[in-house]
């Protein structure tokens, strides 16, 4: 399995809780050279103002977890 199979997997697990308060989240790109994964948020994500705390307690402490390569999610 692939870096970038492993990273949608997590999105995927991480996906209902955002699409719960209106939003969604989409995988953009895993850059492998630099560990950066790319996320858009939209909906009421998008515009969110606690979207920061989501992306970087939620979202990229759960990638980073389980995709250890992984160094930082940032939105596009």
């Amino acid at each position: 399995m692939t870096v970038k199979d492993r990273v949608e997997k997590v999105i995927d697990k991480v996906r209902p809780y955002i699409q719960s308060d209106g939003g969604d989240i989409t995988l953009v790109a895993v850059h492998e050279d630099t560990g950066i994964v790319e996320v858009q948020l939209h909906g009421a994500c998008g515009s969110c103002p606690s979207s920061t705390a989501t992306l970087k307690g939620g979202v990229e402490r759960m990638v980073r977890q389980e995709v250890p390569e992984i160094k930082e999610v940032v939105t596009v």
